[in-house]
């Protein structure tokens, strides 16, 4: 820790939804980390529900998870690959885990029968919850993003904490960073300040100046726009500072490092600092992506795949693997349920990799299963995840077992054969929570093993987020036949890894190791399966040409 006492950061959006205010929390932390300072970052979704995990994909996107068992918005996996920290749940709050605290004190009777009301009782909860991370471990910076639009009645109550929090924090403590968007008119071939002036004085009349406005747009603005955007938004004029669409988010920090972002931060923040962030290896991964030696095909076979923000954390894994492969991953999205048998080698058949994705639910299960088949039978690399590995299991039990009635519970409750089945000592419990194993588990890798190769060593630490299971009472049956189980917990003996004997690169894992992973430490089961699908698209070359 560099400095005495944490400073706080806000981020807030306005205009718009979606302007990347995750991605921009991101960023500043990695440039302030990049200059030594201890910085976490949290989010405070303004929704009603408790967290995102019930929540369907295509309303909310992926619903990630913390390495404590917390699920939550998708922009603390931002938060972990631009930074490699560790979140917890005490990096996510959202209205509905304000309310229930509220409501569970006004029960235990600790406002002692006064009225509980938004000022002072839920704001002070908001606050209390924004300094928590600076309570309970040492950082320079704590940044804190408000989810939603200023404006949206959802969110008052948290520009609202911010507005007192910032006063009781006193002068050159915090800093509040607003997102705005600037339109494009091509009629007048114009950039339109006037929506963010808009969104200022909306915020402006909920008590709250902005010190620094971050202008999302799809051109460069000139400087004459910035300077118009400093004067009637009353903020210094290099603080106004430009966020154009870039091929690949992880530009972002050298961009906004570009535009010196970190420096008037740490001005207004009163903290004396001439030095320049080390942004070296970020550098050098940005231009492997940008510029990869390589290409390779991969299909993503899932049942979200009009919604690529459903496998968000997947789909960065990807783009982390590429670097770590010199190759840009070109992913397909496949729709589960429109492989049948007939047409899986027309819809598979030009990838040099299949991956199946993790999900719920019976719709699209069968074209996992014949997914699933193509790779196996045909020796294309394959990785499953979660629901993946479950349909690497039940398409094994059925087509070389002879297990033709072999399922998962989840899919068919009364099936003869639940090759994957919840444990015997939760099915009495009825709350489908309390039934799920969330967050890092460990895993004992057999030696030898595809997977252990992958991360060099034995015994490792990955999230979960699913409540079915590999039933061991088959184990015998599956080994005897080429499937290994190759991953166990060491605590409960439960499966967490399968591969097949025979087979170039075929593994099933029901953790997610797409949580962990960050653009310094790729994930190694997708770094691996990458470079598997590089091996197999050569070979196949080679044979297309000497067949001429």
């Amino acid at each position: 820790m560099k400095l005495s006492k944490p400073k706080y950061i806000f981020v807030t959006g306005g205009v718009a939804s979606s302007l990347g205010k995750g991605v921009i929390s991101a960023s500043v932390a990695q440039l302030l980390q990049a200059r030594g300072y201890s910085v976490t970052v949290q989010k405070f979704d303004p929704y009603i529900n408790a967290d995102p995990g019930k929540l369907n994909p295509y309303e909310h996107g992926e619903s990630y998870v913390t390495e404590d068992g917390t699920e939550c918005d998708l922009d603390l996996g931002h938060y972990e690959r631009f930074t490699s920290i560790t979140t917890t749940t005490n990096n996510t709050v959202t209205t509905g885990k304000i309310y229930q605290s509220i409501l569970e004190k006004e029960r235990r009777g600790e406002y002692m029968g006064k009225t509980v009301q938004v000022i002072p009782h839920i704001t002070d909860e908001i606050k209390r919850r924004i300094q928590l991370l600076g309570a309970t471990k040492k950082y320079d910076v704590i940044i804190s993003e408000i989810g939603g639009t200023v404006g949206d009645i959802e969110s008052l109550p948290y520009i609202e904490s911010v507005r007192q929090l910032r006063n009781e924090l006193g002068y050159q403590n915090s800093v509040l960073i607003h997102l705005a968007w600037v339109p494009y008119m091509a009629v007048a071939s114009e950039l339109k300040t006037k929506p963010t002036q808009h969104s200022v004085k909306e915020l402006q009349s909920e008590g709250v100046q902005p010190d620094v406005l971050v202008l999302r747009a799809e051109h460069s603005l000139p400087e004459e726009v910035r300077r118009k955007v400093a004067l009637f938004c009353n903020v210094t004029p290099d603080a106004v500072v430009e966020s154009v669409d870039k091929p690949t988010i992880y530009e972002v920090p050298l961009s906004m490092r570009d535009q010196r972002l970190d420096d008037v931060i740490l001005r207004k923040l009163g903290v004396a600092d001439d030095g320049e962030p080390d942004l070296a290896s970020w550098k050098e991964f940005v231009e492997k992506v940008k510029n990869p030696k390589k290409r390779v095909e991969i299909a993503l076979v899932g049942k979200y795949t009009e919604l690529p923000d459903a496998y968000k954390s997947i789909n960065e894994s990807f783009i982390h693997a590429g670097a770590a492969n010199h190759c840009k991953v070109k992913v397909h999205y496949v729709a589960a349920e429109s492989i049948t048998r007939e047409n899986v080698a027309e819809k598979l058949g030009d990838v040099s990799g299949v991956f199946v994705a993790p999900g719920s639910g019976n719709r699209g299960f069968e074209g996992k299963l014949e997914a699933v088949r193509y790779a196996r039978e045909n020796n294309v690399p394959f990785f499953g995840v979660c629901l993946g590995m479950e349909s690497a299991v039940v398409e094994f039990a059925r087509n070389v077992l002879g297990l033709k009635d072999a399922h998962s519970r989840e899919m068919d409750p009364q099936t003869k054969n639940p090759v994957v089945d919840i444990m015997e000592e939760q099915k009495k419990i009825m709350a489908k929570d309390g039934t799920m194993r969330l967050g890092g588990f460990a895993c004992t890798l057999k030696s030898g093993s595809k997977s252990a190769a992958a991360y060099g060593k034995e015994s490792i630490v990955e999230r979960h987020r699913h409540r079915f299971e590999f039933n061991s009472k088959y184990l015998d049956q599956f080994e005897k036949a080429g499937m290994v189980a190759v991953g166990t917990n060491p605590e409960t003996g439960l499966v967490e890894a399968v591969e097949l004997k025979n087979h170039p690169w075929f593994v099933g894992v029901l953790f997610n190791p797409e949580y962990h992973s960050t653009v310094a430490t790729p994930a190694p089961l997708f770094v691996a399966f990458v470079a598997a699908s590089l091996e197999y698209q050569k070979s196949k070359t080679a044979e297309q040409k000497a067949s001429k």
